[in-house]
């Protein structure tokens, strides 16, 4: 009777340190945070940046360097365009008052070369000579402002790509871990010493 009423305290009290030691060992679940993405760089973003302010795509790319270069180019070719537009519309109004028949319209005369010259309006191969290098030069400053003005286009639209191109490639792992080298050497092939190079590629 005593030996069964211990064998069943002895059981109780095992049972519980079991449980105990469970209990112990048992992991608590962990409420774990949901994970932020960073922020995808977006090459959408650059270009419509670009698009609306052509300079403002690289600076969100942090390639301030090229902000300036950017204005530069617009601002040489627009020049030029300006230059030749200038000039387009002088030969323009020098043919246009050399044929008109009218001695009082003379703005044929603010051209260097016919006021240096001094080409006689009523001689017939002086008219014929100075019509045709005037018709000439009107074709020749004309098409230069068309291209240039194409360009410009060009160049602004150049602007959203390079913007876009750099937004690409932003996050783009250029560490230590890719490299290239090459390094000069000497193999020995069939027991004669062979120079050559050595090319490296780690990924």
């Amino acid at each position: 009777m005593i030996a069964g009423i211990l064998l069943i305290q002895l059981i109780v009290v095992s049972n519980l340190q079991a449980q105990q030691i469970v209990e112990g060992d048992t992991l608590k679940p962990v409420n774990k945070k949901p994970v932020t993405e960073e922020g995808v760089h977006s090459p959408r973003k650059a270009a419509i940046y670009s698009a609306i302010l052509p300079g403002l795509g690289q600076a969100y790319n942090k390639k301030y360097w090229k902000i300036p270069l950017v204005y530069i180019g617009f601002g040489a070719i627009g020049y030029f365009i300006d230059w030749n537009n200038d000039n387009y519309q002088l030969m323009r109004r020098g043919y246009r008052h050399w044929t008109d028949g009218n001695d009082e319209t003379t703005a044929y005369l603010k051209i260097e070369s016919i006021r240096k010259r001094n080409y006689d309006i009523n001689d017939p191969t002086d008219f014929s000579h100075v019509k045709d290098a005037l018709q000439k030069q009107q074709d020749y400053y004309r098409r230069n402002r068309d291209l240039l003005i194409i360009s410009f286009v060009g160049f602004y639209g150049l602007n959203i790509i390079d913007a876009s191109v750099d937004a690409h490639l932003f996050n783009f792992d250029i560490g230590d871990d890719l490299t290239f080298k090459w390094e000069p050497s000497m193999q020995n092939v069939n027991d004669n010493f062979v120079y050559c190079f050595n090319l490296k590629f780690n990924f």
